[in-house]
């Protein structure tokens, strides 16, 4: 069965859910009368405390109003936002366009040393070259209908994955063959990407592996794209949202997703041959 990225995101909304309706059982109302205090359906009291929907900062404020404990808000409204953070929507990320985005990720990529990523379908962020990345970026814009900030984004994209070449860091990078043959970009863009590979793999920080299409009997299935930041968090990304998961277990999985995945894919010379036979495939 497939990874469950969401998850973690539940569970964290789950106990926002739980810590009100625990102000609630406490304050000894029910959620009829809670609904009445705070001035909304009793229906939408049910939906808060079964975490099928989440609160906003007026809603904890005035629950915690109705329970008698105001002081606890500002707390919850912390956890809520916290719990609404780890499942992101894309719509809701890049409504102002793609720049902001790839400014977003900057002090996460400061503070790791240790970047895992897996990548079916494209070359990994960190490795895209300016061609690429523009036609990668172009065809997000025209899909999710956004604002086009695509040259911003793509110096912005660049810029930030200088960090492959600051000292202190390691980056191990696993794609699925495949990644080698979509085309995101024009002919020259293509063919630049796919030659900066054969040097990528050779730079002091980086292992880039890359899992043959004709591997045999594999122990695992191709996954979505995720990255694994140390050991401390894991993003999924999906078509619609991004997933941040955070829970030890669950980052336990994906690591152990990701080892499985890297021995299967091939390093060094066996990899710059699949490089290659993607590159005389463009002609």
């Amino acid at each position: 069965m497939p990874l469950s990225p969401s998850s973690s995101a539940q569970a964290a909304r789950r106990a926002v859910a739980e810590r009100l309706k625990e102000l609630r059982a406490d304050a000894g109302i029910t959620g009829p009368e809670l609904a009445t205090r705070c001035g909304w359906s009793h229906p939408k009291t049910y939906r808060i405390e079964g975490a099928r929907t989440a609160p906003s900062v007026d809603d904890i404020r005035r629950w915690c109003e109705a329970c008698g404990v105001p002081e606890q808000a500002g707390d919850i409204i912390a956890q809520s936002r916290s719990a609404e953070s780890m499942y992101v929507e894309w719509r809701r990320k890049v409504r102002t366009g793609l720049k902001q985005l790839q400014k977003s990720y900057v002090p996460l990529f400061q503070s790791t040393e240790l970047f895992r990523v897996y990548s079916p379908t494209m070359v990994p962020g960190l490795l895209q070259t300016e061609g690429y990345a523009r036609g990668l970026m172009t065809s997000i814009s025209r899909f999710r209908d956004i604002p086009d900030d695509v040259t911003e984004a793509v110096a912005a994209r660049l810029e930030r994955s200088r960090i492959i070449h600051e000292p202190g860091r390691r980056f191990i990078m696993v794609i699925e063959e495949p990644a080698l043959y979509y085309r995101l970009g024009d002919h020259n863009a293509m063919a630049a990407q796919l030659g900066y590979l054969l040097t990528a793999g050779a730079l002091p920080s980086v292992s880039l592996g890359i899992i043959p299409s004709a591997t045999p009997q594999r122990p695992l299935w191709p996954q979505e794209v995720f990255h694994v930041y140390d050991d401390v968090l894991v993003s999924v990304e999906l078509l619609s949202a991004r997933v941040q998961v955070t829970q030890p277990s669950e980052i336990a999985l994906y690591v152990k997703a990701f080892e499985q995945l890297r021995a299967m894919a091939v390093y060094g010379a066996d990899a710059r041959t699949l490089i290659v036979k993607a590159l005389k495939a463009l002609h």
